[in-house]
């Protein structure tokens, strides 16, 4: 079943405090997560299990020195911002200027987009509490990825891979799919270049930021193929892919897609299936180019000489995923792949057909139309400031004023989820990963859940002299079918614990 595999989505999200421009970022991040923290009315919080963590572990074979790397990259320390475990299997926190939501562990693109959208619905109601305590100035949270003043925040995805896999082909496929990836997933952005200050419109909100081919940084010099191995599991049969040229989705169709498709193109390099060489020449020039081409006639140069646009490129990809799944699976191929692989093949033949058939669909396309509309009404050019306005607004997490929330509310968007599928996703965990165990553990026994982390729940026992951990380093168990009877049958931590340690 070639689009399932442990993936998830991490979004730093962009905040605001209305007529303050100049408020401390940080401040209003932590107020954010700690509304929606004493929210959950949790016995305890929780913190976060950092003893696991190395993000200075770089996939090409070393280890980054800490005196050398940049302090954004020092995510294994502690320092003391708000933090919290969510029951549904996330993470809550501020990452430096952000409030973040990390989804939990899913298997499969639907769920990833379920947990994803969970987040969203968190976010909104995380600011609307904050903006509720007295003495509070209103707080504002946008699911973007820049400020246009020259800041980008990110939309990371995480894809569990076989450690086997050489780095090299990982790179090599997964160059020139991420360079034309963004005409089917980008978010859409008004202005060009990292200030925004050349006029225009933008496939990409994410792609200006890029400046290196490869490289181990997420803030600076950013890299179209990140090298972080910090896998979160048994480092001996995993590696965890850190992506980090997503864009902050809203569409659940440009979600869904920007996952099923790059879990079919892993699953293919895994395989060994691409023989063919789609290489392409200067990438991160490519990508700053494709993204400023909403026509999408730019063409890209492969390095084999052969000319072709962003959309036929990703076409290549398609029919080589279409081949791999006939040959491999033929028939047997879960529904889930077979959707992706149909709807794959449609947004791209509508792109190169009348991209503008897809405003229902994709967010660069549903934005840009929003866009044009206004541009026709008042007879502005893209100069005009209200325009990035209107772009700032389609971001609003606020149900009743987000724009892309009321396209969705008059039916000019299509979903892929039912508002109660998503609301339950709020607060229970996804069955099919550990996510269950982790979450449950945090909605059963709150109070004596010292900290947890992605490979690890700890217990802090009436009683014992040392904090119990529990490992979690396979992403597969702990499910629900593993776990749940364990949980119903221990009506303590300390059952749970006795149990699990064979007392």
């Amino acid at each position: 079943m070639t689009v399932r595999r442990v993936m998830g989505i991490e979004t730093e999200y962009g905040v605001s405090v209305p007529g303050h421009p100049n408020a401390n970022a940080m401040l209003s991040s932590s107020q954010v997560v700690n509304a929606y923290a004493a929210a959950m009315h949790r016995a305890r919080r929780a913190r976060w299990d950092f003893e696991e963590e190395n993000p200075l572990r770089d996939a090409r074979g070393f280890d980054l020195a800490r005196d050398n790397a940049d302090a954004s990259q020092l995510t294994d320390e502690d320092i003391g911002l708000a933090n919290v475990i969510l029951t549904n299997g996330a993470r809550l926190y501020v990452d430096h200027a952000h409030p973040e939501y990390s989804a939990p562990e899913t298997t499969n693109p639907l769920d990833a987009v379920r947990w994803d959208k969970a987040g969203e619905r968190i976010m909104a109601e995380a600011a609307e509490r904050a903006g509720e305590v007295p003495g509070a100035q209103p707080i504002l949270l946008y699911k973007n990825n820049t400020d246009n003043k020259g800041a980008s925040y990110g939309t990371h995805e995480n894809y569990l891979m076989k450690r086997e896999t050489p780095f090299s082909d990982i790179v090599r496929h997964l160059t020139p799919f991420f360079v034309s990836r963004q005409v089917v997933c980008g978010a859409g952005r008004v202005g060009l270049g990292q200030d925004g200050s050349e006029h225009g419109f933008q496939i990409s909100q994410r792609a200006d930021y890029f400046e290196v081919e490869v490289g181990l940084e997420t803030t600076l010099k950013r890299p179209l193929i990140n090298t972080r191995d910090e896998p979160h599991a048994d480092a001996e049969r995993y590696r965890r892919l850190h992506v980090i040229i997503g864009d902050a989705n809203l569409s659940e169709i440009s979600t869904y897609l920007k996952l099923g498709t790059t879990a079919l193109v892993l699953s293919m390099i895994e395989d060994g299936f691409i023989a063919v060489d789609l290489a392409v020449d200067q990438p991160v020039r490519t990508l700053h180019r494709v993204s400023h081409d909403p026509t999408l006639k730019e063409l890209v140069t492969l390095r084999s000489g052969r000319r072709l646009t962003a959309v036929q490129l990703q076409m290549e990809f398609y029919e080589l995923a279409r081949k791999y799944v006939e040959e491999r699976w033929g028939t047997d191929a879960d529904a889930q792949t077979a959707d992706v692989l149909t709807r794959w093949e449609d947004v791209l033949t509508r792109l190169e057909s009348d991209p503008m058939s897809l405003s229902n669909q994709l967010d660069w396309v549903a934005k840009r139309e929003l866009m044009e509309g206004y541009r026709r009404r008042d007879g502005v050019g893209w100069e005009d400031a209200r325009l990035h306005l209107v772009d700032l607004q389609y971001a609003d997490v606020r149900p009743a004023k987000g724009l892309y929330n009321r396209l969705v509310a008059r039916g000019r968007m299509r979903t892929l989820l039912d508002d109660a599928v998503v609301e339950e996703a709020r607060r229970q965990p996804p069955e099919d990963t550990r996510a269950y165990f982790r979450g449950r553990c945090l909605d059963r026994y709150a109070e004596h859940v010292a900290a947890a982390s992605w490979d690890s729940v700890i217990f802090d026992l009436p009683g014992r002299d040392s904090l119990q951990r529990v490992p979690t380093m396979d992403p597969l168990r702990g499910t629900r079918e593993h776990v749940e009877g364990l949980l119903e049958r221990s009506e303590t931590a300390e059952d749970l614990v006795r149990a699990l340690s064979g007392g």
